[in-house]
């Protein structure tokens, strides 16, 4: 007979304390400390690189720690961002091994409930005491663990939640037949609907519809266990996080907690943030003074410390013993003084994009559609300080009409005119194939490019580190060694280099932090220059949502595809 795992439900625990985890003689994690309890909704945040992956896998059991200690009372559940490719199982199957301990524990009742009526005996004779009390314990404890685990209700909860993700539900169907996507979505209903007493889920909204997000958002705010989400998704964070776990780096190096859900955390980092750059700049200006009054002394002694002439040895004797004490005395101030306050994350700086006055309409088009990618003739037109969303599912063209707006594609049907001279930027969704010229080099080239052709003057150009995407140090790597989020930084810093009258924005939130993005959001709100803004992200649509909006829909034989897959 199957063994049942039950779950703990009220008397779940998930703890960790003082981990730590180093790779390659570098540290990923240190000084986590976390409790997760029944009911309780974790967010994780962190750059790309922060451990945050690797975090979960620490708490489900799979990654060992090199320090710390973690302890796990009840079931678990563990979603990666990858799935695996080579996966010869049938949604069926998948469905039955997350629903293993309930299909057990059905069978154990079966079992217990024939052998309560005697027919294992084979004679129709009643129980003996012993078997009768025997065979009621083993009912009653069948029943028990099938009532802990709802196991009657399992299947059903499967169903609602596949229809909620909008995964496909033909138990029959090989995994290998099915997009990543889709294959996420199965896997995250039968997580939904096991009820463990523990969800760990790293980026979960991928290759989710707004449907899905709603759907996923109200479950996990409703799930009666703990949840641990890592996630770039301020949407979801802000709907369902009760408290936010920083793996960013801090003043002391220690990760910070913050309560009061992701606004708790959003304020509790400012605050934080603000204070550190403070203080660092403090203890900057300190050392600096410091300097330079040592430097003071230093020169004293070298020229000052030689009386007017008729001035006596000893006088002079004097006067050079004390100069040196001084230079001594500045020394010793210098060496105490340390700055001990590290270096502040670089926050971000909009550079001015200017604007066209005069009402000039600086980008107009005229009834433009792209044979089998922009089926709906779209007519717009952008002036100087216009702010425009554009909509809509994937498959509706948002990206082709950014393409058409920006020249960069020809439109198929109607027109597009922009004003003489006009700097029209256009950030695309998908970063250029990675060089191994420096990042910096990159810029530069970038920038004299502008000027050569007179599209931006030689007192418009801003350095790369000075928009605070880049520090210093990521900016000398070759751009092919930068991370995913890091070129999308340079990719962004190029845009905005031309200093664009218009600018094309086709989902910017992809692979930036949340901590950029809020910035990011900021700057364009109160940017002189006109945008025209693509995206999926809920929170910068809710952040935008004064903002005038252009609706896309996909073509009705889209619609109808993507119907049929997802049922």
């Amino acid at each position: 007979m199957p063994a049942t795992t039950l779950p703990a439900r009220e008397r779940a625990q998930l703890t960790c304390t003082d981990i730590r985890v180093e790779r390659g003689g570098h540290t990923v994690l240190s000084g986590v400390e976390m409790t997760v309890s029944p009911r309780s909704r974790w967010g994780v945040v962190g750059e790309n690189g922060r451990g945050k992956s690797t975090l979960l896998h620490v708490l489900a059991g799979t990654l060992i720690p090199d320090a710390g200690t973690v302890r796990r009372v009840g079931t678990l559940a563990l979603a990666e961002q990858e799935m695996p490719t080579a996966d010869d199982r049938t949604v069926g199957d998948v469905i039955d091994e997350h629903l293993a301990d309930a299909r057990a524990a059905l069978q154990r009742l079966d079992a217990a409930a024939v052998a309560l009526a005697g027919e294992p005996l084979g004679t129709g004779e009643p129980l003996g005491a012993g078997e009768q009390l025997r065979a009621e314990r083993d009912y009653a404890e069948a029943l028990e663990a099938a009532q802990a685990l709802e196991a009657w209700d399992a299947d059903r909860r499967i169903d609602i939640a596949l229809e909620g993700l909008g995964a496909v539900d033909d138990r029959t169907r090989p995994l290998t037949t099915l997009s990543v996507g889709q294959r996420y979505r199965v896997r995250l209903a039968c997580l939904l609907a096991a009820e463990y007493d523990f969800l760990l889920l790293d980026e979960p909204t991928n290759h989710l519809d707004r449907a899905a997000l709603e759907y996923l958002t109200a479950r996990l705010r409703a799930h009666p266990g703990g949840v641990v989400v890592v996630s770039h998704d301020r949407a979801l964070l802000t709907d369902v996080a009760t408290t936010v776990l920083d793996l960013d780096p801090t003043r002391d190096g220690t990760p910070r907690v913050y309560g009061g859900g992701f606004t708790g955390y959003r304020e509790g980092r400012e605050a934080e943030r603000s204070q550190w750059e403070a203080q660092y700049e403090q203890q900057q200006t300190e050392h600096l003074r410091l300097k330079q009054a040592l430097s003071e002394a230093q020169n004293r002694l070298v020229s000052g410390w030689r009386p007017d002439k008729g001035t006596g040895k000893h006088q002079r004797a004097t006067r050079a013993g004390a100069l040196a004490r001084s230079v001594h005395r500045r020394q010793e101030d210098l060496e105490r003084h340390k700055v001990t306050a590290p270096v502040p994350p670089l926050r971000f700086a909009m550079p001015d994009l200017p604007a066209r006055p005069g009402g000039v309409v600086l980008l107009r088009a005229d009834g433009v559609a792209v044979a089998g990618r922009l089926h709906q003739p779209t007519t717009l037109s952008v002036k100087s300080g216009d702010r425009l969303t554009v909509t809509g599912p994937n498959g509706a063209g948002k990206s082709t009409l950014l393409s058409v707006l920006a020249g960069r594609l020809a439109p198929t049907a109607g027109e597009v005119r922009r004003a003489g001279t006009v700097r029209l930027r256009l950030l695309g969704q998908e970063s250029s194939p990675a060089t191994g010229r420096r990042a910096r080099d990159l810029y530069e080239a970038h920038i004299a490019q502008l000027v050569t052709a007179g599209l931006l003057n030689e007192r418009e150009v801003v350095g790369l580190t000075a928009l605070g995407l880049l520090t210093s140090r990521e900016a000398n790597k070759p751009v092919a060694e930068l991370s995913m989020g890091q070129q999308r930084r340079l990719d962004l810093a190029c845009a905005l280099a031309a200093r664009p009258h218009v600018l094309l924005l086709d989902e910017p939130t992809n692979h930036l932090s949340i901590a950029l993005v809020d910035e990011l959001t900021d700057a364009l709100i109160a940017t002189d220059a006109a945008i025209v803004l693509a995206t999926h992200d809920r929170q910068m649509q809710r952040d935008l949502r004064d903002w005038p909006r252009l609706a896309l829909f996909p073509h009705r034989e889209l619609i109808r595809n993507h119907s049929e897959n997802s049922r």
